[in-house]
């Protein structure tokens, strides 16, 4: 009587466990989408807020009373360019400047490209 028991026991152990193993994750199907770079990003490379010079720093405090939240710089005719990200008044602008603290129009650094 005792093995018929233990027989069911393990029966129904067995079923249940087979249940959770039909339970399979379908293969995810890879998408490659190409991404469009914005013809402002070419050329530029992310750097630290950190590695920005003096001159820029302090042309944004004067001129918008905060710091760059992110920073990239690229090299244009001898010349390094860096674009910066500025909250003011709690909206994001994004803003050019030379090494020297002198701000850029945007379309003069696009157009320069």
């Amino acid at each position: 009587m005792k093995k018929s028991v233990f027989s069911v026991m393990a029966i129904a152990g067995l079923f249940f466990a087979t249940q959770t193993m039909h339970a399979q994750e379908e293969p995810v199907e890879e998408t490659k989408e190409e991404v469009e770079v914005a013809p402002e990003m070419v050329g530029f490379e992310m750097i630290d807020i950190l590695a920005l010079p003096q001159p820029v720093k302090d042309a944004t405090m004067t001129e918008f009373n905060a710091v760059a939240s992110e920073a990239w710089v690229k090299l244009e005719n001898e010349k390094k360019i860096y674009k910066l990200n500025v909250a003011v008044d709690g909206e994001v602008k994004t803003v050019y400047a030379t090494a020297d603290g002198e701000w850029l129009k945007e379309d003069e650094v696009i157009d320069a490209n």
